[in-house]
Formats: C-alpha cells, structure tokens, sequence
C-alpha cells in the first residue's frame, strides 16, 4: 500500500456500530426502527437493514474452501454449470431431432418428459438418444412416475452403447415420496413396495456410477406456495427418509447418497434464493455425515435448479423473461450443478421455438457475457449472504427437527403437517398479493392497461392443479400460481368484453393538484387490474365539467381523484348529480364516516383488498 494510500485511509476513521445506529434513529425522527426498517421474511426471521463483519463472528463455515466439507461454498472448484432444456416427448424420433438440435445451442443437459400412460422401452431409447454422446451431454428424465423414471432401459442402453459408462452422467427423477405428496398413494401398490422397487432400481443401476437414480423434488413444495424455508426443510427431511430407509434396507451409505440429486424450484427472492441453495449444501452435509460414510464426498449435495411456475403470470407474458432471469442468476451464484429455464409462454401453451431459443439465452448469456462461471462462490464473505445463509439454515433445520420428533418426514405427511405448513404459508402468500403487499408485476400490479386475452381458456389455468388419485390416503399438494385469482378476475372481463362493452373507470380529477394526479394514477393501475377501461385527466374546474366529460366517455365507474379537505364538499356533490354511474372516492379521507353517513360507501386506497373489491365492482356492473 503507498503512502497515499494510507494517508487516505486515515482521513476515515472507523465508525462503531452504535454511531452508525445513532444516526439511524436520528435521521427517522422518531419512528420505530423495528417497523420502518426490518424486513420480516416469510421465512420465519427478520433481516436488518445493513450487516458488518461483526456479524460474521458465530459463523463456523466461513474459513472453509469451495469443494470442502461441509461444502457451503460449493463442491467443485469451478462455478460452471449444466444449462438444461425440457423437451416432452410425443414422438421418439422427432424428439431425437430436436435434442441433436438444441446440443448445437448451447445446451449440455437434456430432460425428457414423457407421457405417463407410455412405458419407455429400450427400442424407444434407441431412437430418442441416436447420435448423442452421452460423455458430452448429461440426460434427466424429469417425470417421478414410476412409468417414465426409466432408470433399468437407460442402464441397458448405456452398457450396450461404446461409451464409458464412467463418464456418463444422467439422472433419474425417481421420487415415490414426491409422488406420494401429490397423488396420496404410493404408485407401486403399499409403501414398502415403492422403497424395495427404488433399491432394485439402484442395484440395477449400480455400472453407471454417475446415473443418479433419486430425484428429491422440492419444486413440488415451492410450487404450492411454500416459502423458501420450507421448501429446503420438507426436502430435507425427504432426503434424510431416502438415506434411512434404503439403509436399512442393506445399502450403503454412500451408495444411497450419491444417488440422490435434489430438484429446487428457484424464486424471485434474489438474495434469499442464493443463500438457500449455499444452506441447502451445509445442511444436506451434516446430515449425511451423521450416516458415517466411508468418504465425505458422499455428503456432497447436487442441486438441479428450476425456475419456478408460483410468480409466472397469464397476462404481460413478456415479464417472465425479468423473473426467470433474475432466477436463473441467483441459481447460478448459489452454485446449482444445472438450471433449467422454462420458456415465458409455458403458463399458457406448449413454447414456441422462439420463447425456447430465448430461454436458453438467458444461460448463455449469464455463462458466455456475464463469466459468472468464472468465480467460485461470488457471494461469500458478504455479510449479507453470509448472514442469510446463516439465518436460513438455523431455521430450516428447526423445522427439519420437528419433522424427524415426527417419526420423519411420510409421518409428518400423514399426520398432516407438511401440508398444513405449506397451506398456512400460501394463505398468508394469497393474502398478500390480494392487497398486493407481494406484487406480481403486470398481473396485480402496473397491469398492460391496452393488454386483452382473445384466446378462450381453460378454467383450469386459474385453479390448482390436483394430481389426487381415487383412494388418496393423505391431503395432496397442490401447485398453483399465485396470479391465478387475478388472472381469472380480469379473464372474466374480457370474456364480457367480446360481447359487450368494455367497463369504463373514469377519473375526475379536481382541486389540488399533487393529489388528485397521485391518486388518478393509482385508480387508473386499480381498475386496470381488472380489465376496466380507464381515463386518466388532467383536471376539471367543476364537478358538473366532470360528470359531462365521463358521460360522454361512457363511464361505468367514476372516481373522484382530489385531496382529503376538498372531499368534504365535493364528494356529496358528485353524488347528488349521478345518474346510473358507481361513485368511487380515492383515498381513505378522514371525512370517511361523514360520506358513508351520506350514502357514499366506495373508497379505494393503498390498504384495500384490491382482489375483493374489483370483485366486488365486477359484480355490481353484472359482469
């Protein structure tokens, strides 16, 4: 360091942590620093608005290396990974000609859906997998079903082809306990079935010591509304039953580990996601550790990252594209082995080439432009992270716990916990993207005012998805999209629309002028939501002035836009001179109990339950 250097340094003295809080509380006058300043997450802790290195002291895994037990900071020494792409197959041939396709853009990993009424066979493999190489391409089949996990066809496969079976890696997204979640009955008849079939499956498998046969699905948690906590916790204690019972069944330890890969939807929690999948690593660590493995690199944890379908929306398709990117990079610096983008469109239809081109873009991009392959665990030693990483592994392991004081985790899904959890956590999830305290941009929040769906749709876009089976012994998960309460609310208008015309919310703006232009825009984006047509003024001399220029709009809905003073006497005014037209006050005056007193009960503010109101409005206008 030069002396210039130094003397810079010295011109800045350190500031104590007890400074940096005086001048907090000075600079809020008042306010309450929890209220104003602390995030509470829906974790189940609370994040401080800054960190510092004195925040790092109690953390044990900070002086370890990446590819070090217990593996936080990743279990390679490279942050390379596998940009994945989901091809479903229909046809084994066609789905051989666009798989030999993709491999030429960019992708290394491909994942096979099939439909579950087919039984893949050998002759089928042969056609889908010609002339890929199976050292240069890691292949996943993705469905759980006990028709499609293909783990003995491929196994024949790959030791009839000329490759090395010890450079291929493949994966196998066999998940009876997952299925079970979903359809409340093991597909092979009883429990003890599904557990002596997936070690059959596994000693099948054993010459390809990289096809990992289990495939851990906590997507299916994060998809029914869970919060991230949850979704690591649930995947866990899922892990941690696999290790159990197929230990108890003969095999060993780092047999059944090195088996198991875990399938993670990713948010659009940015920090929180990337903390996740370095928490996911320590934890999964520990637990295999507690097994005795001959080598610790048993413990190492293997993570498929998958953009997830919770936040994606129906209308303004296009921000998907910001949601799976910002996804796809926090699963990239969290250190994910492989990621998978799903198309922007996939919510509504089958992909197009061009959403799948773009898809597979936002990888390239990251890995090819943004060199975030290059660095090795980015985030470590930021405070932030570290203390996220920290935060949410104490309280995943929490919840970890109590499913194991269960009798683990099938108990715990028997007894109704897991779901329980999950449903507590989506409720509270619902609640906030209906006041839009969680905002689904474009959807509940900013909506494209012009944006209008011609298609007709099926109804089931907007309910949960059930894959419940007759004779379902357990209360299933069912994964949803949060948008999908809004998405059918503003599909009904434009269904009304085709044949009628569209509502009109009409702004009548009077009186001050910072006012009534904030709360123009904010009733403009309110109605929009909805589908509503809406105008938007500059401003009227009088309410008569109004009341003319909204008839002539044909309005449905007119909203008086102006300030809590001037609604005193302007809102019974407009009132009295109504015809057919809903009235609706912006804001939640003061004057609120003398208005409703006259007959005025519509007000729309910041704290209004947005999705019950609309309804509300979508109700009196018959729609």
């Amino acid at each position: 360091m030069t002396d210039n250097n130094q003397k810079l340094f010295t011109e800045f003295p350190p500031v104590s942590t007890d400074e940096w809080e005086a001048k907090i509380n000075a600079d809020l006058k008042g306010l309450d620093y929890e209220r104003a300043l602390v995030w509470r997450t829906y974790e189940g802790f609370n994040v401080r608005p800054y960190y510092r290195e004195e925040n790092l002291t109690n953390l044990n895994y900070l002086n370890t290396q990446p590819a070090e037990f217990p593996y936080t900071r990743g279990t390679k020494l490279s942050n390379d990974w596998l940009i994945r792409q989901d091809i479903f197959v229909q046809d084994f041939e066609e789905a051989n000609k666009k798989a030999l396709n993709v491999l030429g853009k960019g992708v290394n990993s491909l994942g096979f859906y099939f439909d579950c009424c087919t039984n893949v066979t050998f002759e089928n493999l042969v056609v889908l997998l010609n002339n890929i190489c199976l050292e240069a391409c890691e292949i996943d089949f993705v469905c759980p079903c006990a028709n499609c996990n293909c783990v003995e066809v491929f196994t024949e496969f790959a030791i009839k082809s000329h490759w090395d079976n010890k450079l291929i890696f493949a994966s196998s997204a066999v998940d009876p306990i997952g299925t079970y979640t979903l359809k409340g009955k093991f597909e092979e008849g009883t429990e003890e079935a599904a557990f002596s079939t997936l070690k059959n499956l596994i000693d099948k498998s054993a010459e390809l010591p990289k096809f990992r046969v289990i495939g851990v699905n906590g997507k299916f948690f994060g998809n029914s509304g869970s919060s991230i906590v949850q979704e690591l916790a649930f995947s866990l204690a899922q892990g941690a039953e696999y290790l159990s019972r197929l230990t108890d069944a003969g095999l060993p330890i780092d047999e059944v580990a090195k088996n198991i890969k875990f399938n993670f939807s990713i948010s659009n929690n940015y920090f929180m996601e990337i903390a996740k999948l370095r928490a996911a690593r320590l934890l999964w660590a520990n637990i295999v550790k507690a097994f005795d493995p001959e080598c610790d690199c048993a413990s190492k944890m293997v993570i498929h990252s998958e953009t997830g379908s919770f936040n994606k929306t129906i209308y303004d398709p296009h921000v998907n594209m910001l949601r799976t990117q910002t996804e796809a990079m926090s699963a990239v610096l969290g250190g994910a082995d492989s990621v998978t983008v799903q198309a922007y469109d996939s919510v509504i239809k089958t992909p197009s080439e061009f959403s799948e081109r773009i898809a597979r873009n936002q990888q390239i991009l990251l890995k090819e432009e943004s060199h975030l392959d290059k660095t090795v665990d980015p985030g470590a030693g930021s405070y932030y992270i570290e203390n996220l990483t920290d935060s949410i592994a104490s309280e995943a392991w929490g919840l970890f716990l109590q499913i194991q004081d269960k009798g683990g985790f099938i108990a715990a899904l028997r007894e109704g916990f897991v779901q329980g959890e999950i449903k507590a956590m989506a409720d509270k999830r619902n609640f906030n993207i209906s006041i839009r305290k969680e905002n689904l941009l474009g959807t509940n929040q900013f909506p494209n005012f012009s944006e209008s769906v011609d298609a007709e749709l099926d109804n089931s876009l907007f309910k949960p998805q059930d894959f419940s089976e007759e004779g379902s012994e357990i209360e299933t998960l069912k994964p949803y999209r949060g948008a999908q309460a809004f998405e059918e609310l503003r599909y009904k208008t434009d269904v009304y629309s085709k044949e009628n015309s569209r509502p009109v919310a009409f702004m009548l703006t009077i009186g001050n002028l910072t006012m009534r232009k904030a709360r123009a825009q904010f009733s403009c984006n309110f109605f929009a939501v909805a589908g509503f047509k809406v105008f938007d003024n500059n401003g009227f001399e009088t309410i008569d002035k109004g009341l003319e220029a909204a008839r002539q709009a044909g309005a449905d809905i007119i909203v008086l836009c102006s300030s809590d003073d001037e609604y005193v006497n302007l809102a019974p005014e407009a009132a009295a001179k109504l015809d057919s037209e809903i009235l609706v006050i912006a804001g939640n005056p003061a004057c609120k109990p003398d208005l409703e007193e006259k007959g005025i009960t519509n007000f729309i503010h910041v704290k209004s339950d947005i999705l019950g109101e609309l309804k509300n409005y979508q109700k009196l206008l018959k729609i």
